[in-house]
């Protein structure tokens, strides 16, 4: 029997990339909006957070323990302890309404990372990878809003949504070289309440994401098939990852400026974080970004 349960009532205005660090084993995630990152120690209940000097979509963890954010100003060193933010490298410098969003580590250290445009005018989102030397590659175009990156177990694909398409996309994934080839549809959101924003994948292989606008969380095989649908106390979960000493219980960021005035009271806990137990899933550990540049 699936168990849910209000992990942090923090009303984020947008939760987003929620992220389980196995070396603390604490949780971190993000408000996007109300530009802040914070962290849950389910251990001790003790939740924190640190405020961002920018919108930011997603981070990843390095070794060290600081962090590599994707913000609205680019990629920024992140330092919690130094309450230190430095610029790295932008790739939509170009313009000031886009910014990165949804991303995270392969298992050789690298970030893939997407953007998004704030107007959603055209379709002028990206994927991007950047190596740990600081390089950074325009892997793919022509999206909306680049959501729900993730990698197979076997890390021979890599999954990535375009949200406002409807579309999950599934590509041909070289771990060795750190390409993608042979994007393809592997799920689209047209005939289900609500359309992919953030995922995670489990041990077995299955994708499951946040399906904001639709109150739930699904879970997608690795031929593409709906096997699982939960059902959320909110309208607009935004991510989910797998996080707990062992990887089963599954975090849940939401987000409340996305209610409508008429949604509002019905749904009090939107943008909690939440945390559902019994799945029968267990995630795998987040690689940490591997780099080769100069501690600052």
């Amino acid at each position: 029997m699936i168990r849910l349960h209000v992990a942090v009532d923090c009303r984020n205005i947008l939760g987003e990339g929620p992220m389980w660090n196995t070396q603390e084993q604490c949780l971190y995630w993000v408000d996007a909006f109300a530009p802040a990152i914070h962290r849950l120690d389910p251990a001790s209940g003790a939740h924190c957070s640190w405020p961002m000097p920018a919108d930011i979509g997603s981070f990843v963890f390095l070794p060290d323990g600081r962090l590599i954010g994707g913000m609205r100003s680019g990629f920024n060193l992140i330092d919690l302890a130094n309450n230190s933010v430095t610029p790295l490298i932008n790739p939509v410098a170009s313009d000031e309404r886009l910014m990165l969003n949804d991303g995270k580590c392969d298992r050789a250290g690298r970030y893939w990372c997407g953007s998004v445009h704030s107007d959603f005018v055209g379709r002028q989102a990206a994927l991007f990878r950047l190596d740990g030397n600081l390089h950074c590659q325009r892997m793919d175009d022509g999206f909306s809003i680049a959501n729900g990156i993730a990698f197979s177990p076997d890390d021979k694909t890599l999954y990535f949504s375009d949200t406002r398409a409807e579309t999950v996309y599934a590509y041909d994934f070289d771990l060795a070289k750190g390409e993608v080839a042979n994007r393809r549809v592997f799920f689209r959101t047209d005939d289900i309440e609500g359309r992919i924003d953030g995922a995670t994948v489990d041990s077995d292989g299955n994708y499951w994401c946040a399906l904001v606008h639709g109150g739930a969380i699904a879970c997608i095989d690795p031929t593409g098939h709906l096997i699982q649908r939960i059902e959320l106390p909110i309208k607009h979960p935004t991510m989910c990852t797998f996080g707990g000493p062992k990887l089963d219980t599954l975090y849940v960021t939401s987000a409340s400026a996305l209610q409508t005035a008429e949604q509002q009271p019905h749904y009090p806990l939107a943008g909690a974080l939440f945390a559902i137990e019994d799945s029968g899933a267990r995630g795998l550990p987040e690689p940490f970004f591997s780099t080769n540049f100069e501690k600052g």
